[in-house]
């Protein structure tokens, strides 16, 4: 990377048309970044990968496994992608003076810890400096906990305890204890690392840490991230204090007031301005989660149902009133401040598919798909799980072959066992989803996105699974161009304008699958199998624990 100091006039832009978006996405592997005109087009994109293109920081999958539950990065690693980001965004030749806003996203759950005196040094950044080389020592906790981690099962339970109980605490909150959720990592750095926690001034989310490197100050969290804390009261929108002096002590001030996450934060810091060239008035919208941020990008409706398929999977819903229950997530939803959004989420996604490419692909996605499409629907009545790490719903870990008489088995063929990957994964987001209540009717669709929405064999399998029609869009990044999405929503007023007027003109689905004729026969009986089998895995992984 190379220094070069530029100056930018402040004030107003060169005109309406003249204007771009920068939407960010802090995801678990990499960093992306995406600018879109005033139309909404995309214009350009640059990706930095964590593991090749930092490799000092020895990742793998963009995090550090201290073993199978307790999963971290390196917070400083986001700082030093976002300075390759921004080299990389200059060779563009993007005229960084044009970008009206910028907002963004981050993995979900995942905790910053600012060490006092933080916020003096995010104020007064030098612009022939790296951000990299004045916030090495910034952060009181050296390695973020994320949202792969599950090391924090004890206080989960003291928080469930706390609060009367796992129902008691999803009606408040959206959501039971969860292990990533991050009010039980905080609650674990106040036990295990008393002292770090005595000198941290501020805690952000992934998605406001984003945020404060833009801001040049600490940024508030935003509702819809701030619901996925296990902390916030999703009803009134504000940190609920039981949960808050369950958790640590002083938390609401190390936390800050929580805000709309079309809030506008203020104006980029001038450190961008100088170094950059970014335009002094340059607006910071709220940065959210990847989640909701994928759910603004897709332009998610009332009747679909929305699946990212990335470093984890996601499922995702649109909802008028918020029904907690012990298997849902509820989230504040992003764009319209009085609605919710459920998500269910698995841990075992793209880094699942990958080793099972591996191992049966010799590494290839075409040879993979291959093997895909050689087997049948419902693969001769044999069923597979695989969890790599310990999954959110069910609680279970392990690979698990079953033949179609129910019975387990050490192992598949290759194809059998590729089909058994991409079926098993589907029958379970089909299972959970339908527990939630959400049943296919006429108008639905499926909604693709993430790395594996460009395979259109592994999207066949999604269509045949949910009887029901598949659409992806153009950009497979949808947290990143949801974020630019937002960035101008948030710039044209956000409460006094509707999220669906800025982006309805220009979101743009494409059918990519549609059901085969038989799949329904295939798979509705199917689904219930798999819902017999999975009790039958969770039985027996409860034994073995006690």
């Amino acid at each position: 990377m190379t220094c070069n100091v530029n100056m930018a006039p402040t004030g107003d832009f060169c005109g309406e048309w003249n204007r771009t978006y920068l939407g960010l996405d802090f995801s678990t592997q990499q960093l992306k970044a995406v600018v879109v005109n005033e139309n909404l087009e995309v214009k350009h994109e640059v990706t930095v990968h964590f593991d090749s293109e930092l490799p000092e920081f020895r990742t793998h999958g963009g995090v550090q496994k201290v073993d199978n539950i307790t999963i971290t990065a390196p917070s400083i690693m986001w700082v030093k992608a976002l300075d390759l980001v921004m080299e990389k965004l200059k060779v563009t030749g993007l005229d960084l003076s044009t970008v009206a806003a910028i907002s963004g996203a981050g993995q979900q759950h995942g905790s910053v810890y600012w060490r006092k005196g933080a916020q003096t040094i995010l104020r007064n950044l030098h612009p022939d400096k790296f951000l990299h080389e004045q916030l090495q020592s910034c952060f009181s906790v050296r390695d973020s906990p994320v949202w792969m981690d599950s090391s924090t099962t004890t206080q989960c339970m003291a928080l469930e305890k706390a609060l009367g109980g796992a129902q008691r605490l999803a009606e408040l909150t959206g959501c039971r204890a969860y292990e990533r959720y991050t009010g039980n990592q905080i609650a674990k750095v106040f036990e295990t690392k008393p002292e770090a926690y005595k000198n941290t001034e501020r805690i952000s989310l992934i998605s406001s840490f984003a945020a404060s490197l833009f801001l040049g100050d600490f940024a508030a969290i935003d509702f819809s991230d701030g619901s996925g804390m296990n902390l916030l009261d999703i009803r009134r929108k504000d940190w609920a204090d039981e949960c808050l002096n369950a958790c640590a002590p002083e938390l609401r001030e190390k936390l800050g007031k929580p805000v709309p996450s079309y809030t506008v934060l203020g104006n980029i810091s001038p450190y961008y301005v100088e170094r950059y060239g970014f335009n002094g008035e340059c607006k910071v919208v709220g940065f959210t989660g990847d989640n909701p941020a994928s759910f603004a990008g897709m332009n998610l409706q009332e009747s679909d149902i929305a699946v990212s398929l990335g470093t984890s999977d996601t499922l995702f819903l649109w909802l008028k009133e918020p029904q907690p229950s012990l298997e849902s997530q509820l989230l504040c939803n992003p764009v319209e401040k009085d609605y919710y959004m459920a998500l269910l989420c698995y841990k075992n996604g793209s880094l699942t598919r990958e080793r099972i490419r591996n191992e049966c692909a010799d590494g290839s996605w075409e040879l993979f798909s291959e093997l895909l499409e050689s087997t049948p629907r419902g693969n001769f009545g044999n069923i597979g799980m695989y969890f790599d790490l310990i999954e959110i719903i069910p609680t279970v870990y392990g690979d698990h072959h079953f033949n179609k008489n129910g019975e387990e088995v050490s192992r598949f063929s290759k194809e059998v066992e590729v089909r058994a990957l991409i079926e098993g994964q589907f029958l379970a987001k089909r299972l959970h989803s339908e527990k939630l209540g959400f049943c296919v009717g006429a108008g639905t669709r499926v909604l693709a996105t993430g790395g594996a929405s460009v395979n259109c064999a592994i999207l066949q399998v999604l269509a045949d699974i949910f009887s029901t029609s598949v659409y992806v869009q153009g950009v497979a990044n949808s947290a990143a161009l949801g974020s630019a999405y937002r960035a101008k929503y948030g710039f044209l007023g956000g409460d006094s304008t509707k999220f669906s007027d800025v982006v309805n003109p220009v979101t743009k689905w494409t059918l990519a699958a549609t059901p085969s004729p038989d799949a329904a026969e295939v798979y509705n009986p199917m689904v219930e199998r798999y819902k017999r089998l999975e009790e039958k895995v969770k039985a027996k992984q409860c034994c073995l624990k006690s």
